[in-house]
């Protein structure tokens, strides 16, 4: 029986899968046209089981030398000879598993191919029609690519598949049909990687053109993320199997709401349904599921916090957008929202940066808090107020009325400047112990600016949608009511809260905590 997989390949046979045939036909058409590309994606995006359907999908038609750099180690990469050893042997082995010759096979094989000139006059010869005029389509696929980002070998090889496409072009050589990389970095930012960590010293020349060994590859554009049509008809190869009677567009809406299609995540979440909360196909599931995946540790949440650990311009961004609610223009060529987005971390939505999925906001949310909690500890009242949950229950009036004392307590004193910076992160402080374990928050990283931010808590079946804002005066505030109802209407909510923090000095400020009622919709507007 088919199961939903989410360590290493899936197929078909053994695993349900979203259908990608329509993107592996996309993907097609770049090798048909003799493209050289690379498919840079995030960790866990799909990528490997992509270039197998790929390999299926081209068998038929060419040979393909499918190999990958994961595991390989570092000898290969020492000299130009190691590597055009272990590169010919490597596609000697991949070709091996197509329809090609045994005499073709080990023609790639040759003890005298030690230098890229030699490699490049002996791929010339693979390549070329036999003397019956039969033509070898070779197409060369290297998953795992930026597994050798710290090595300058890999990057001389790559310049010499540049020079021998080019020259194919002008009718002056014969080489790969295709050549397909595949990984998290784009050969352009491993090199400038490798320069930034003292790997690689580019010549006077280089450092005039800025020329990247891979200038010849396509754009490749193909969406690997899943929509909720694809979604569902996963859900639907599911359903035919175990009928479970799903509403199966409900479920893949409430999926894609959590994941925006990220393959890793939508997979896990349906494995957590189906293994793990006895088939509960509902959207109180999928949350559950949310839950549950929010508390494991997985190598794609190691991967989150270890980038943002180790970038701290990609740390300012993201905290810039998801804390401060900064508004960040999307500018492509610019490193870090390059990087942002080669990480999987950001999406563009429309001008503007957001993150790219409500998962990732809440993880990163949670990191930041726990990070900044060091510096705030002596604030932070960590004793879970039992009142504020009674029988399963969160009440969200008496969290923030206790939450307006608390902050009445640290006002005293503190610099305004700080506590308008710090503000937001204070409450989320105050927030998350009393929900931990059972129930989550995100912020809707698409509405924060530094006048607002939307914050929905789950807890339990409830949820509850909270607007943090700045005072701007009367008119901006009465303006935040039809906001806040306008995005309680998107949500099919009939009961808001809206926190506002006041940082004039020296006017008589009136804080209150008051039941406000338009339009049959209620908002509890706190102001501090």
């Amino acid at each position: 029986m088919r199961r939903f997989n989410v360590t290493g390949l899936c197929v078909p046979e053994e695993d349900y899968m979203v259908d990608i045939s329509g993107k592996i036909a996309q993907i097609r058409q770049l090798v048909d046209d003799r493209r050289y590309f690379t498919i840079n994606r995030a960790r866990q995006y799909g990528k490997t089981t992509t270039l197998l359907c790929l390999k299926k999908e081209l068998a038929d038609d060419y040979l393909v030398a499918s190999i990958s750099f994961a595991g390989i180690g570092d000898d290969g990469f020492e000299s130009q000879e190691n590597f055009c050893q272990m590169f010919i042997g490597m596609v000697r082995d991949a070709m091996e598993l197509t329809v090609a010759p045994s005499e073709y096979v080990e023609n790639w094989l040759d003890p005298e191919v030690t230098t890229f000139t030699k490699l490049g006059k002996h791929i010339t010869k693979i390549c070329k029609p036999g003397a019956d005029g039969t033509v070898r389509k070779v197409v060369l696929m290297i998953d795992e690519v930026d597994k050798t980002s710290n090595n300058r070998v890999f990057l001389h090889f790559l310049e010499m598949l540049r020079e021998k496409f080019l020259a194919r072009k002008g009718g002056g050589d014969y080489t790969f049909h295709s050549v397909i990389l595949a990984g998290v970095y784009d050969i352009k930012n491993i090199k400038l990687k490798m320069i930034g960590e003292g790997a690689y010293t580019p010549t006077a020349e280089e450092n005039k053109l800025y020329n990247s060994p891979w200038n010849i590859a396509a754009s490749f554009r193909v969406d690997m993320s899943f929509n909720p049509a694809e979604i569902a008809g996963m859900l639907a190869e599911y359903e035919h199997d175990r009928n479970t009677g799903m509403d199966i567009p409900g479920v893949s809406d409430e999926i894609y709401s959590y994941t925006s299609g990220y393959p890793f995540l939508v997979s896990r979440l349906c494995q957590c349904v189906d293994e793990e909360l006895g088939g509960n196909w509902t959207p109180d599931g999928v949350k559950d599921a949310v839950r549950i995946v929010l508390d494991e540790g997985n190598t794609l949440f190691d991967d989150l916090f270890k980038n943002l650990e180790n970038n701290d311009k990609l740390y300012d961004l993201i905290y810039d957008i998801l804390i401060l609610g900064r508004k960040r223009s999307y500018a492509k060529g610019n490193p870090t929202i390059d990087i942002a987005e080669m990480y999987g971390i950001t999406m563009r939505q429309e001008q503007s940066l957001s993150v790219s999925n409500r998962i990732f906001e809440i993880i990163i949310c949670n990191y930041f808090v726990s990070k900044d909690e060091e510096t705030q500890k002596e604030h932070i009242n960590s004793v879970v107020q039992n009142d504020i949950l009674k029988n399963g229950q969160f009440d969200m009036e008496l969290c923030l009325r206790k939450f307006a004392d608390h902050y009445s307590e640290i006002w005293s004193g503190r610099d305004a400047g700080f506590i308008e910076r710090e503000g937001r992160l204070l409450f989320l402080s105050y927030l998350k112990p009393l929900i931990n374990g059972q129930g989550f928050y995100h912020i809707e990283s698409q509405l924060t600016d530094l006048r607002r931010m939307d914050i929905v808590v789950d807890f339990g079946r409830e949820q509850y949608i909270i607007e943090l804002k700045l005072w701007r005066g009367e008119t901006s505030h009465d303006k935040a009511y039809e906001q806040l109802l306008g995005y309680l209407g998107s949500k099919g909510a009939s009961v808001g809260y809206m926190l506002t923090f006041d940082f004039r000095r020296g006017v008589n400020k009136q804080p209150y905590a008051k039941w406000v009622e338009r339009g049959g919709t209620r908002i509890f507007d706190v102001v501090l």
